[in-house]
This record gives C-alpha cells, structure tokens and sequence, in this order.
C-alpha cells in the first residue's frame, strides 16, 4: 500500500467546509498534555488504552456500529452490489484517517504556533473491486492507494509547513496504523443470540 501526504497553501474555501483548526494556545496544550506525558513516563503501562468499536450484525448485508455520537449502519458499496444508502466501510475508513489526520495537524500547530485560519483535509483510496468479488486472484482485496491532501490558509514559512508535514505523519496515530500495517487477530465465536452485546 501506497500513502502520499500532500500538504497545499490554498485561499480560503466557502465558510460551508471550513472547519476551525486553532482551538487553543501552545501553552495551554502543554498544560493539557505535560501531566499525562510526565505519567505516562513514570508509568508507561498506563500509556497502554484499548480501543474498542462493535458492531451489530443487521437485516440484510449491513453491521450497525456505534460511533459514541451515532449508529452508523455500513453495507456492501454500489460497485460490489450495495445500494449505496448504506456507509461503505472503505469510506469509513477513509473518513477516520482525515479525522486523525485533522486532528493531530490541529495539535501539532497549535503545539508549534503555527496559525492555520482555516483548511480541508482530503483523502482518496484507489481499490479495484475485482479482488474484492473474488473475480481475481492476482488483486489484491483492499487499498492500492490512498492519497491525504491537506488545504491550507495558514501563516507559516516553507519550513514550518514542512514540520507541521512531517510531525503530522510521524503522529497520526491512522496514518501510521495504515503506512506501517498493523497484525489484526481474528476469532470467530458460535453464540447464543441473548449472549450478543
């Protein structure tokens, strides 16, 4: 797998997709997050969290997982066959790289005093569906490529775009995840449908 990181100066974009970056001050993220790196030395076990997402099997060729804010309900994509009302897993997946990806750019100018006015982040996965509908062997199923496109209006010199660059990849917990894989485990339980939660 391939993932190209692109970084842009753009203009302002309509006030519909901009999204705030700069939320608070280098100083005040320091404040935040001192306390918890200073544990997380002196216990690093502590820096140890499992995340969790569960899904529900639904009607149909879906799974209903929830976000924490919603229900989303994730089905087959309309060129494997969906009906394309349903979320595409290979869009969710997407999506949570830009929100990664958003999010650590916002840390990391805030913490370098970068100020981002506004921007977007992009991201585009090529797949080729014939491995995933098994008409295939020889394509792989999942992501040829994905490409993450940041457009900024920011007031910050060719050297510190290229730290924010840098230090956004190095801790997009997402990217990082994808650009260096990851072992996945995998079980498959019979159980008594009162036992599902």
């Amino acid at each position: 797998m391939v993932i190209n990181l692109t970084i842009e100066r753009a203009k302002p974009v309509p006030a519909g997709k901009l999204f705030k970056l700069l939320i608070m001050n280098s100083t005040e993220l320091k404040a935040i997050q001192a306390p918890l790196k200073d544990k997380y030395r002196e216990q690093p076990e502590s820096a140890i969290i499992t995340l969790k997402a569960t899904g529900i099997i639904g009607e149909g060729i879906s799974c209903k997982v929830a976000t924490g804010r919603a229900v989303i309900e994730a089905g087959l994509h309309p060129a494997t066959g969906g009906s394309g009302l349903l979320a595409c897993s290979g869009d969710l997946l997407l999506e949570s790289l830009v929100a990664c990806a958003g999010v650590t750019l916002q840390a990391v100018a805030t913490a370098i005093g970068i100020e981002i006015r506004s921007g977007s982040v992009l991201a585009e996965g090529d797949l080729d569906f014939k491995g995933t509908l098994g008409i295939s062997r020889e394509v792989p199923v999942g992501f040829k490529t994905i490409r993450l496109v940041f457009n900024l209006d920011a007031s910050a010199s060719d050297e510190q775009m290229s730290s924010l660059a840098k230090l956004t990849e190095r801790y997009c917990v997402v990217f990082q995840t994808l650009a260096k894989g990851v072992a996945i485990e995998t079980k498959f339980k019979t159980v008594q449908q009162t036992d599902q939660k």
